[in-house]
């Protein structure tokens, strides 16, 4: 008896590895198939016009392989000592510990609508009595991230408004802010009186979180994150010059962060994730004459840069990946 039950828990551990490697092999293959997919039947952009044409503009030479490589890691750095920041609220971590969080994460979130799967596998990396603490502090992390990009967003979009004299029907856009502003206001009205949730998190408890969210955090975690927009920013305005884009830096920003405001608040599911910012990108910049091809192609290395190599790493922490102890 003692040895049939020790030979079906034997079974049991066996089986529940199998589809622990399988579920980590899934992840890795699934994000490596949506690059490969994404590269290789983009509808807008050829992938080898895209390579010739890279290889023309002097892309690949050493000096701006190495600045862009390292606006990358900065990039990156940022929002993983962000995270550590985040996490260090209820428990230390170390920076190699957030860095694999983070990169597997992102490796994981890569093919779901939203990069909704980040939230999952951050969870997976505590355990069950600290998930929900690692729900709020990823969203907090993603609003402070929006938020900056809203800031600068609105104040770019001003500028590219009054620059480009863009012919707006006034009344149209008035009538639409307050229908907007309208169905907020009865839509919290009946949030407060319902269970609705973000993230599995209820809107109770998300704002009574921020209240006594500690503020030294807080206010880290929106310097880390204007560091990261005006670094990925700045990113872009390089890929511009090396293309010869004749435009001051100035123009350029007013640019940039229109594209990102305009690109962050359209809702999309991920298969048309790149179409939709890919066409964002393009009608900013036809303003000042910038072609086609060139404007897809910076937009496809920034998210090669920032998105698919991170992603590369992360699937080595993703396949390294073991379940956290329970007292983790």
């Amino acid at each position: 008896m003692v040895l049939f039950v020790f030979m079906n828990n034997l079974v049991t551990y066996k089986t529940k590895q199998f589809f622990f490697v399988l579920i980590k092999v899934s992840i890795v293959t699934g994000a490596f198939y949506y690059i490969f997919n994404k590269l290789t039947n983009n509808v807008n952009l050829n992938f080898s016009i895209f390579i010739s044409f890279l290889s023309n503009n002097d892309v690949f030479s050493l000096k701006n392989i190495i600045v862009l490589l390292i606006l990358t890691l900065l990039n990156w750095f940022l929002e993983i000592f962000k995270w550590q920041k985040l996490v260090g609220i209820f428990k230390k971590i170390s920076f190699k510990n957030a860095l694999e969080q983070n990169l597997g994460a992102l490796t994981a979130s890569l093919f779901t609508p939203n990069r909704i799967g980040e939230y999952v596998a951050k969870t997976i990396y505590f355990s069950g009595n600290f998930r929900k603490k690692v729900i709020f502090l990823n969203l907090l992390g993603n609003l402070s991230q929006m938020l900056v990009t809203t800031f600068f967003g609105t104040i770019g979009l001003l500028f590219f408004i009054f620059n480009y004299k863009i012919d707006l029907d006034y009344y149209k856009i008035g009538s639409f802010i307050f229908i907007i502003l309208l169905v907020c206001t009865i839509a919290v009205f009946r949030i407060k009186n319902s269970t609705f949730t973000i993230k599995g998190l209820s809107i109770e408890k998300i704002k009574n979180s921020i209240v006594k969210f500690p503020k030294k955090t807080a206010s880290t975690t929106i310097k880390l994150s204007v560091l990261r927009y005006i670094t990925f920013s700045f990113q872009f305005y390089f890929l511009l010059q090396i293309f010869k884009v004749e435009t001051n830096y100035f123009n350029a920003m007013t640019l940039i962060t229109s594209m990102y405001l305009l690109a962050s608040i359209i809702p999309s599911i991920f298969i048309f994730d790149v179409i939709i910012k890919g066409s964002v990108a393009l009608f900013i910049f036809s303003f000042i004459q910038v072609d086609e091809l060139t404007i897809l192609s910076i937009t496809t290395l920034m998210w090669l840069l920032n998105f698919v190599l991170p992603s590369l790493f992360g699937s080595y922490y993703v396949l390294n990946f073991n379940l956290p102890k329970t007292n983790s």
